[in-house]
């Protein structure tokens, strides 16, 4: 038997609560409908589970000494460590997801970042601990 390095896996926890529910909307709406829906369904879901969440939340971004004038806008911030990204996209989660979520836990100094993809018939999972 061995035993879990917690440091390997941050906020065990509230990423399974947080995987329960995209697994509760993926079985509840399938595949096939926009990103906008999953969203609008993960949302709800925090909300009925009284998560701490922001939607849409911004984020300036430093370069150097200066903010930049664009900003990053993440899909869901949870327990202000946790960033959820909402894919509905056919050929699975993509590189490019994954160096944008990995510049949003950059950005934001959340800790733990979960790409959901909800296109396929099976919902596709991608943890990245930063």
């Amino acid at each position: 038997m061995s035993v879990l390095d917690i440091d390997n896996y941050p906020l065990q926890k509230e990423i399974d609560l947080i995987i329960k529910l995209a697994l509760e909307v993926h079985k509840n709406r399938g595949a096939g409908f926009l990103e906008i829906v999953y969203k609008n369904a993960m949302s709800y879901e925090f909300d009925e589970h009284d998560f701490l969440c922001h939607r849409e939340k911004e984020f300036d971004i430093k370069y150097k000494k200066v903010i930049l004038n664009h900003k990053i806008y993440a899909d869901f911030v949870l327990y202000e460590k946790v960033i959820v990204k909402i894919k509905a996209k056919q050929g699975g989660i993509a590189e490019e997801n994954l160096a944008q979520t990995i510049n949003y836990l950059k950005v934001s100094r959340c800790k733990v970042g979960l790409i959901f993809n909800f296109a396929a018939a099976k919902l596709q999972i991608k943890r990245v601990v930063f």
